[in-house]
């Protein structure tokens, strides 16, 4: 994709604005890996923070990070007109996963991605679904889309929207963390809703408890898995690839194909038609979360085995393989 405008949101985010001359087909709330300085190895995972149907470009949206190799490339040194290359679409992580009538959004930093991606998306095509966010920040000038948010809670009655700053509120804001007492006042009604949730690994752990604790039922509360299987990346998108005999860890980019992990790091392993179908990259995952695009050679007996394509199996936390 060619690179068409950047634009700044905060003093530390700016959107990437890029033009797709093919059809890119994506849910509201996935992510891409993209490729840094275009290399094969050097892989990071961002959202696509643009809505299908309803943006001009495909957008992501990268805070920069001072040790961030990745981050800081993208916002300090790519310039309109130059071409990135992002993968396919990847994630469990969004809206059409999660059909409902009533959302619950929350959202920290630059946690609010997916939830702008979905929410803009839910606003122009489902205009019988309400949609409240809760949006945290540390201070007001970090709202990332501050100006589509007023705008959006402006336009949509169906849309509830709540800021909240850790400090210098201003009176459009509440002050402080998210607590108990906060979501029974602003959301009442929480536990008939459908909670997404996106941030820091210590925010969601906090309000996934929040909300199971006011009666969200587990299986209508979702979160994105960036942060919670991150490892010491500084741009928060790799996990660990154990090997069982032996037994070594190795480190590849959230949401690639097991093969591509494998290859990468030079782990042996046959792929032939790439593409789910031959079988010669059959492996076997002892441990992990994954999902799977083609089963097509493998016996019912080896899947519950935990047998996979490694072509076609995405890795979404850490996993050892056999």
């Amino acid at each position: 994709m060619q690179v068409h405008s950047i634009h700044q949101e905060t003093p530390d985010v700016w959107t990437i604005s890029l033009i797709c001359h093919d059809f890119y087909r994506y849910h509201p709330g996935q992510y891409a890996l993209v490729s840094i300085r275009d290399s094969e190895e050097t892989l990071r995972a961002y959202t696509l923070s643009s809505s299908p149907g309803q943006s001009k470009f495909i957008t992501i949206s990268v805070r920069c990070l001072p040790d961030g190799e990745g981050s800081r490339w993208l916002t300090q040194e790519v310039h309109p007109g130059q071409q990135l290359w992002l993968s396919d679409a990847q994630g469990e992580f969004t809206c059409a996963n999660a059909p409902a009538d009533r959302y619950l959004m929350l959202a920290a930093g630059c946690g609010v991605t997916p939830i702008m991606s979905m929410t803009r998306w839910l606003l122009a095509n489902r205009p019988e679904v309400h949609v409240q966010v809760i949006f945290n920040v540390r201070t007001p000038r970090d709202v990332i889309f501050a100006n589509e948010w007023r705008d959006l809670d402006a336009s949509y009655s169906q849309l509830k929207l709540t800021l909240m700053a850790e400090s210098d509120a201003s009176p459009e804001f509440l002050t402080g963390r998210i607590t108990r007492e906060t979501l029974e006042q602003i959301c009442p009604d929480i536990a008939s809703r459908t909670v997404m949730t996106c941030g820091p690994a210590p925010y969601m752990k906090a309000v996934k408890q929040l909300a199971l604790d006011l009666g969200v039922p587990a299986q209508n509360f979702y979160q994105e898995q960036f942060q919670v299987v991150a490892d010491n990346d500084a741009d928060g998108a790799t996990l660990k690839l154990t090997t069982n005999t032996p037994l070594h860890t190795y480190h590849a980019p959230v949401g690639a194909t097991l093969l591509f992990a494998m290859e990468q790091n030079k782990l042996p392993i046959q792929a032939a038609c790439r593409a789910g179908v031959c079988g010669c990259c059959k492996t076997r995952i002892l441990s992990g979360d994954y999902t799977t695009s083609s089963t097509m050679t493998l016996t019912p007996d080896e899947i519950a085995q935990g047998y996979v394509l490694a072509c076609s199996c995405q890795l979404n936390s850490d996993v050892v393989i056999a």
